[in-house]
């Protein structure tokens, strides 16, 4: 018997060593509040537990658009190593903010990308992501834009204000040179919040049907075999639960994909995971996430990276 007790110590002793020396760590960025203060990151090994880096502190302050705001933040490692990150500038704003770092620590200049300026009468650039398109060698910027009268309505409500949301994209080498906006995703519902992964041979695209009368607020699917599309308007049923839910952001974690969102009328996060991406388990009542935290984007870093981010007091 005390010999099994010493060989049961010993397997879990080496269990917690692997775990321990994973090469890599997920981190989480978002905002608080109104995204006044900027980027916030939180990480985790298991995809379960998050927790806050640098006591909660902001590791860069937004400097453009009207208010100056750090909303959405998402986050990706282009093949050349750096950091890719677009944000929500503002709530009526016609640009994306955009910056980049080696070490998610040191940021470069903070630029205005002007992707919906050619349009006057757009109310907004909601929600941009970033993601690498590995077929044509460049990366995509995808993000929500209302233009009055331009796509079929929508029941409106007080709440809404008119907004009736398609999905717009632009193409970059270099974060540089952009190709012209073009439109992404326009499926006969108001849609914001689209956010793409990769996972065998598909490209899964998840979205939030933002329809208000009667009320969707869910996270819905659709998938190409190109990361650029198109993607069917024929989407998923919702994936997510009776409650409002926004901000998806994916990430595959051992046999898993989790899909994490915002619950906002809960004022907390959720998810779900699958382990074919056609049936799904709310795990919401197993994560856990920093009090206040707000939409952003799941991605992994090296040790080494975690180790500065970590260090940062």
């Amino acid at each position: 018997m005390r010999f099994k007790t010493l060989v049961f110590l010993f397997q879990m002793l080496m269990l917690a060593g692997a775990a321990s020396g994973q090469d890599h760590v997920y981190l989480f960025s978002y905002f608080l509040d109104n995204g006044q203060d900027g980027l916030h990151f939180a990480y985790s090994e298991d995809g379960l537990t998050w927790k806050a880096l640098k006591n909660e502190k902001s590791f860069l302050t937004p400097t453009v658009g009207k208010d100056k705001l750090m909303r959405d933040p998402c986050i990706i490692q282009g093949p050349d190593g750096v950091f890719h990150m677009v944000f929500t500038t503002g709530w009526h704003d016609r640009i994306i903010g955009y910056a980049s770092s080696k070490d998610l620590i040191n940021w470069s200049q903070q630029k205005a990308v002007l992707v919906m300026e050619h349009e006057p009468t757009a109310m907004n650039s909601w929600a941009p992501e970033v993601f690498y398109d590995d077929q044509k060698k460049n990366y995509m910027i995808y993000w929500a834009t209302t233009i009055p009268g331009r796509h079929s309505n929508v029941a409106d409500s007080e709440s809404e204000k008119g907004l009736n949301h398609r999905i717009y994209y632009a193409t970059t080498p270099d974060f540089k040179n952009f190709s012209e906006t073009k439109i992404f995703f326009n499926p006969d519902f108001s849609v914001i919040d689209a956010t793409i992964l990769k996972k065998g041979a598909w490209y899964y695209m998840f979205l939030k049907n933002e329809n208000p009368k009667p009320a969707e607020k869910n996270i819905r699917i659709s998938k190409s075999k190109n990361a650029a599309g198109p993607y069917p308007t024929t989407v998923s049923a919702p994936i997510t639960g009776n409650y409002w839910a926004e901000g998806p952001t994916a990430v595959e974690i051992g046999d898993y994909v989790y899909v994490y969102f915002d619950k906002y009328r809960d004022h907390r996060y959720g998810a779900v995971r699958s382990k074919n991406m056609a049936s799904w388990e709310d795990v919401s009542d197993q994560v856990k996430f920093p009090a206040g935290i707000r939409h952003g984007t799941v991605f992994k870093v090296s040790q080494r990276v975690f180790k500065g981010l970590n260090d940062t007091r």
